[in-house]
């Protein structure tokens, strides 16, 4: 080969990466354990595949934090391609923790206190994916856990990293941001609103959310009928007088009800062409989420399995921790929870023309 071509095993720097593997069992002293190489190989497999999905979702907010999106370019078609690019590689660490499993507890006991204090829990990259996603420190499970600076815990750079991403301009700010702009809710375009609808109430000042709302209410059953308090709480700030303030601010923690509006709004009209890649982002979101979900799920049965109630060798509380975070560390659940909202697609009303045209591709 000549020397300025390029060999497969330098291009990938394979000499760094497969000689990156020490298993502290196998130092002189200690008894080797078979299946510390498995747990370190997976581990290190998780992290490059945590920076591409980091690389994938530093790229998205550059893309978001332009003063506007055309959804009739290429911007929204890149967004949702590299979206599916994430979910596509988060439901491949799913699938291995299956191999991670064909490691039996004793196994696993075999060389876990040579790993103290150690932790999968001060993966720094998988807490910066989650902060670029938009999960906030005051909204993690256990928060004074993200805190520590000691054994167990994180490095002061590393937390240091974590905070910074917090208060950057993360992805649910900018796809908020993005719904507010949504142009086809503006009242101009709705003057000339018809509907079958005649009798409804004028609860929101819009035409179109006033004639919906009736819809709405219509088609709730008798042990529903509560639910429209939510409806107008999270889509229009609204509290009826029968309601609790401090558990309606439970309902809604990330997006703004004018954002909550566009991607209903988006939702019940995906069919129009202009609106299939938007909706397709946000059902593309709620799936993060809920591979995120899932993937803390099959790490706390496996914990579950390999050291059942025993402490994280970070000195966390363990699978207790886990289950802590799977139940509480959502994201997009403001987005999944509009289809509390959905009527029936046959009970829609027509849209006016005025709408239709920025809806429909010349």
């Amino acid at each position: 080969m000549s020397n300025g071509s390029i060999y497969y095993h330098n291009y990938l720097e394979l000499d760094k990466i497969l000689e990156s593997q020490h298993p502290i069992s196998f130092e002189p002293g200690n008894e080797p354990a078979h299946d510390e190489m498995l747990f370190i190989i997976i581990h290190q497999a998780y992290e490059l595949w945590f920076k591409q999905i980091l690389f994938e979702l530093n790229s998205i907010i550059k893309i978001y934090e332009k003063e506007t999106i055309n959804d009739n370019t290429e911007d929204a078609g890149i967004i949702l391609q590299r979206i599916k690019r994430v979910n596509s590689i988060l439901q491949l660490l799913n699938q291995q923790v299956r191999i991670l499993n064909t490691m039996t507890p004793l196994d696993f006991l075999s060389f876990r206190n040579l790993l103290v204090p150690a932790s999968g829990f001060q993966s720094v990259q998988f807490r910066l994916i989650e902060a670029t996603l938009g999960l906030k420190m005051q909204q993690r499970y256990r928060e004074d856990y993200y805190k520590r600076t000691n054994e167990g815990g994180f490095m002061q750079r590393d937390y240091h990293k974590i905070n910074v991403t917090e208060e950057a301009s993360t992805l649910d700010i900018l796809v908020n941001k993005w719904l507010e702009r949504m142009p086809f809710l503006e009242i101009e375009l709705w003057q000339h609103f018809q509907s079958r609808h005649t009798q409804y109430e004028n609860i929101t000042n819009h035409p179109f959310w006033n004639v919906y709302r009736n819809i709405y209410v219509n088609g709730l059953n008798d042990y529903e009928k509560n639910k429209i308090d939510d409806f107008d709480y999270i889509l229009f700030n609204i509290q009826s007088l029968n309601s609790n303030p401090e558990q309606l601010k439970l309902l809604r923690q990330q997006f703004s009800p004018q954002a909550l509006q566009a991607a209903l709004f988006i939702t019940l009209y995906r069919n129009y062409p202009l609106l299939q890649t938007s909706y397709q982002i946000i059902d593309a979101l709620i799936e993060t989420d809920h591979l995120l979900s899932t993937w803390r799920h099959e790490h706390l049965t496996m914990v579950r399995r390999m050291i059942g109630m025993r402490v994280g060798t970070g000195n966390t509380s363990g699978a207790g921790y886990l289950e802590g975070a799977a139940q509480q560390h959502f994201i997009y659940k403001d987005l999944a929870g509009l289809s509390t909202f959905l009527v029936e697609s046959k009970k829609l009303p027509a849209l006016p023309n005025e709408v239709l045209q920025h809806l429909i591709f010349k």
